[in-house]
């Protein structure tokens, strides 16, 4: 699998062309003042013959510290690599530096002699005011990156959170729409006369559904022996329907059952492959749910009906957003003609 080339903006966290264009000959003018400022007081026009070579210094810096930041930037682009990358850039902006002088002064060394006589100044102040620029255009990127992944987590903060909400309403949606009330009615009306023992306990489950949809709507993770029960509740109200036709089987070890999974999570799931699939005697639909190497793990086999009822299709792509803010580990889909399932990520 090919690594996907990331572009300048996403190293730098901005676009700086701007920055880029402006800042150059605006350091190149401060480098010069501060570099001959007794020489300029007494000969304004002298300010003309150092700013070319302070702008040969601060470009050749610029470009090529530039061009390192983005190699550093690609190769340690995780955070939990920011301290590697600060010291990396901060090794290099010491041998550029080096490097550059030895290059630069080899080159212009003439002319300075040239231009400047014996105005030329002094090693020490060339070295510091050099690595002031270094510095300070490592410090403006580092900056302007740190604001823009500030700015970025915000919002990516602010998105989890509405998408946490739709998340929760979709699932709310899910057992509250006109078909699974419509359902669940028709279904009690025939256990009514038929069994009154049967209708009962077909009341109480329903209310176990309704009871913990309301109970959980403030937290974001729940255990999964909560979660699973939640669901037995579920798939005995949609058994009274399909009967035989649905075979849900859950196999889940104990020592699993305190680990975490996002709420209504393993419902969304069983209720998609009820919405998109045939059931009928001739077709049974079955659903196992397991877990396997820290992910519970949902398969059906695949029977896609031919219209199927208008989704969102937000279900599953909300769930894989919501789990991104709890752990780096992604939600697994896999798809064949035979079957379709889906991994979550148990957290501890």
């Amino acid at each position: 699998m090919f690594k996907r080339q990331r572009t300048n903006r996403e190293l730098l966290g901005f676009d700086d062309k701007w920055l880029v264009l402006i800042g150059i000959p605006i350091s190149s003018v401060v480098i010069s003042i501060l570099m001959f400022s007794r020489d300029i007081e007494e000969n304004p026009a002298f300010l003309l013959e150092t700013v070319p070579v302070s702008f040969v210094y601060v470009t050749t810096y610029w470009v090529i510290l530039r061009y390192l930041l983005l190699w550093c930037r690609d190769r340690y682009f995780k955070p939990e690599l920011v301290k590697r990358r600060i010291l990396t850039e901060i090794l290099w902006v010491l041998i550029v530096y080096f490097l550059v002088k030895v290059c630069l002064d080899h080159f212009v060394h003439d002319y300075l002699c040239l231009s400047l006589g014996d105005k030329e100044p002094k090693g020490v102040t060339m070295m510091v005011l050099s690595l002031t620029v270094c510095f300070f255009v490592l410090t403006i990127y580092e900056s302007m990156f740190f604001y823009s992944q500030l700015q970025k987590a915000m919002m990516e903060q602010e998105a989890l959170k509405r998408e946490h909400i739709i998340s929760q309403l979709e699932g709310l949606k899910n057992q509250v729409n006109p078909h699974f009330l419509f359902n669940s009615m028709n279904t009690l009306a025939q256990l009514i006369p038929e069994d009154s023992g049967r209708a009962v306990k077909f009341v109480e489950k329903l209310s176990k559904v309704y009871r913990y949809i309301l109970e959980i709507k403030d937290q974001k993770v729940i255990s999964l022996k909560e979660e699973v029960r939640f669901v037995n509740a579920y798939i005995f109200l949609l058994k009274e329907r399909f009967e035989d036709n649905l075979k849900v089987e859950i196999d889940i070890p104990e020592s699993r059952m305190q680990d975490k999974v996002l709420p209504l999570s393993l419902q969304m799931l069983i209720e998609n492959a009820i919405k998109h699939n045939v059931i009928s005697k001739e077709r049974p639909l079955s659903i196992t749910v397991k877990t396997d190497k820290g992910h519970l793990h949902v398969e059906n086999n695949l029977q896609l009906k031919n219209q199927v009822m208008n989704s969102t299709k937000m279900g599953l792509q909300n769930i894989r957003k919501r789990y991104r803010f709890f752990t780096d580990s992604t939600v697994v889909v896999m798809e064949t003609k035979e079957f379709f399932a889906v991994s979550l990520p148990l957290l501890d």
